[in-house]
């Protein structure tokens, strides 16, 4: 969504811009043409050579530059989108009333394009009612939205919310931003998205299951909703569930269950995204009452499962794309190829426990997709939404 788009970034002075760096290498990396401005506290942060040689622009800071005067008409003229971030207390303030005392407000007030901002401040600064009044009205302002501030630790060391949101983070929001306003690419697509995990009863107390949060799932739901798609929702005994109206949820607690699911709704797919951490086996017998605590040991028997994406690589037809997930722990590439072969996929998503900040329960993943065609494209660690964007890129372009 961001190739060939054209994108002021605006720095104004907060810790937050060390930041930018890895967002303006992201932007790039996906295509955009970046133009940064930066306000002369800005560059108290950050250097504006750092920023000129990542987004390959020469970065203007001040309305002339020796016997030069840099035109912010033109500039914003320029742009598909002015990106205000950091956007400090004080450059909000100044948006919100119309002050205009360097190029950044400049270039701001001659603005026609979209106005993203991400605010960046510390917890108190946030929450005073004058910040949060100059946010209401500036997302009440035609064209203008606010990218949500993230919560964590601050620089004051304080732990609340007013963090810049994740660069990451801003990268998936301008891609979802540019999806909303293009053609529907997922329109009158049916995609159908296991999640969650499964809990396998021992008894009506007692079940089996795994660490899955169905994060990665919903977040991919939510992304192929967003592009037009009709999505059925496989929802697991435990997991995250979307909320946009294009998504239709099925509830599926158990593996079986998952399974008949899966096997129904399938033939009226165009696509299948096998999210969902599906236990291997299940026991053999289920208790009608609660299991008493009596012997020294206790073993439990157990039959394997259906295997789904194996059912539905033999079911599918060549009109449709099916996608697997695979979590390994040791022989990770190795492994996830066999699968490809093995359930007939034409592609998979891999990701390891061995990277810090992926896996289950994080927010953030990192993670390799691994095409039929023996090509391997592997991300950084991003947040989920960002992750989901990539791979609903890829599921785009087979379909």
């Amino acid at each position: 969504m961001l190739t060939n788009k054209k994108i002021i970034l605006a720095v104004s002075g907060s810790i937050a811009a060390y930041k930018t760096a890895t967002l303006t290498r992201l932007l790039v990396k996906k295509g955009a043409e970046v133009k940064v401005i930066m306000t002369p506290a800005a560059t108290e942060f950050i250097s504006a050579l750092t920023l000129s040689t990542l987004s390959k622009n020469p970065v203007v800071a001040d309305v002339a530059t020796g016997s030069s005067w840099n035109n912010h008409v033109e500039l914003a003229l320029w742009a598909d989108v002015m990106l205000i971030a950091p956007a400090s207390a004080n450059t909000l303030a100044k948006m919100a009333n119309g002050l205009c005392d360097n190029l950044l407000l400049a270039t701001y007030l001659s603005a026609k394009c979209p106005v993203l901002f991400a605010p960046a401040m510390d917890l108190d600064m946030w929450e005073h009612p004058t910040t949060q009044r100059n946010v209401g009205l500036l997302s009440s302002f035609p064209k203008h939205q606010m990218i949500p501030v993230g919560e964590g630790e601050l620089a004051s060391g304080l732990v609340g919310k007013g963090r810049m949101a994740e660069p990451e983070d801003i990268v998936a929001f301008l891609d979802n931003f540019f999806a909303a306003q293009s053609p529907q690419l997922l329109a009158g697509k049916t995609i159908m998205l296991t999640s969650g995990g499964t809990i396998e009863p021992i008894d009506p107390v007692r079940y089996i299951t795994n660490h899955s949060t169905g994060k990665m799932g919903a977040a991919i739901a939510e992304q192929c909703a967003r592009l037009g798609a009709k999505v059925i929702f496989i929802n697991g005994g435990q997991g995250l569930r979307p909320k946009h109206p294009n998504i239709e949820i099925v509830t599926a607690p158990s593996a079986n269950e998952m399974f008949l699911a899966s096997k129904q709704h399938f033939p009226f797919c165009d696509a299948a995204i096998l999210a969902a951490a599906v236990a291997d086996y299940s026991p053999t017998e289920v208790a009608d009452k609660k299991i008493k605590k009596k012997a020294e040991q206790f073993d439990i028997n157990l039959k394997k499962t259906v295997d789904i994406a194996a059912f539905l690589g033999q079911a599918k037809t060549e009109k449709q794309i099916l996608v697997g997930f695979a979590l390994e722990t040791n022989n990770a590439v190795e492994n996830a190829q066999k699968k490809i072969s093995s359930k007939n996929l034409d592609f998979i998503v891999l990701n390891t426990l061995e990277d810090a900040g992926a896996g289950f329960g994080h927010d953030t993943n990192k993670v390799s997709l691994i095409d039929n065609q023996g090509q391997i494209d592997t991300r950084p660690l991003q947040s989920k939404i960002a992750v989901a964007v990539d791979i609903v890129d890829k599921l785009v372009s087979l379909l």
